[in-house]
């Protein structure tokens, strides 16, 4: 690709495709630079590296996952809005797996853009879960509970866990339908019990 025209977004998701078809750990700059046939140093006055490469990929993905969750929950509640979001992150981890293993990172106390992209996708869960009637601080208990279990299946699918003959289809769907037996029977923040 030519230089005209080079900016700050096409270098942000052209590093996006780059990482989902390598991975997010083999993203590089000289890759970019590479994809653009620039010279490395061209980048530079589009980002500050490849720290700052990612932290804008963790970003793109936290609106992209947003944006598909909002409208995969938009008109429905409980179980349906819980299984639109469900299949909706699956598909876009699936999708897009380097963009999204920047997505479960959390974001550093100054970084204002990436506490608002993160803000946006946790603003779609809460909506769901208050379908449920889980606000507040058990909203925040049951957010942490569907993201351990919808990133936990993928990241497993992903790496290729699940070799049994079971239709891994088959699987999620019951991962969602356990989902929503939890949600529907959530107790109001229960005291701590002791573990022994």
């Amino acid at each position: 690709m030519p230089r005209a025209g080079l900016n700050r977004e096409r270098v942000v998701h052209a590093a996006g495709a780059i990482a989902d078809e390598l991975g997010l750990e083999r993203l590089t700059m000289a890759a970019v630079a590479e994809h653009f046939g620039v010279a490395l140093p061209s980048l530079y006055k589009h980002v500050g590296g490849l720290d700052d490469l990612r932290r804008e990929l963790r970003i793109l993905g936290l609106r992209q996952l947003a944006a598909e969750l909002s409208q995969a929950s938009v008109g429905k509640a409980r179980g349906d809005a819980l299984a639109g979001i469900a299949d909706s992150y699956r598909a876009y981890a699936h999708r897009h797996p380097g963009v999204y293993a920047g997505t479960a990172r959390a974001p550093e106390p100054d970084d204002q853009d990436h506490t608002r992209a993160a803000a946006e996708l946790l603003q779609i869960v809460f909506s769901v879960l208050a379908g449920y009637g889980i606000e507040g601080d058990d909203a925040i208990d049951a957010t942490r509970f569907l993201h351990a279990a919808l990133h936990g299946y993928v990241s497993l699918e992903d790496g290729g866990s699940f070799k049994m003959a079971r239709n891994v289809d088959h699987s999620f769907q019951r991962l969602i339908d356990a989902l929503d037996v939890a949600f529907a029977n959530w107790a109001a923040d229960p005291p701590l019990t002791p573990r022994h």
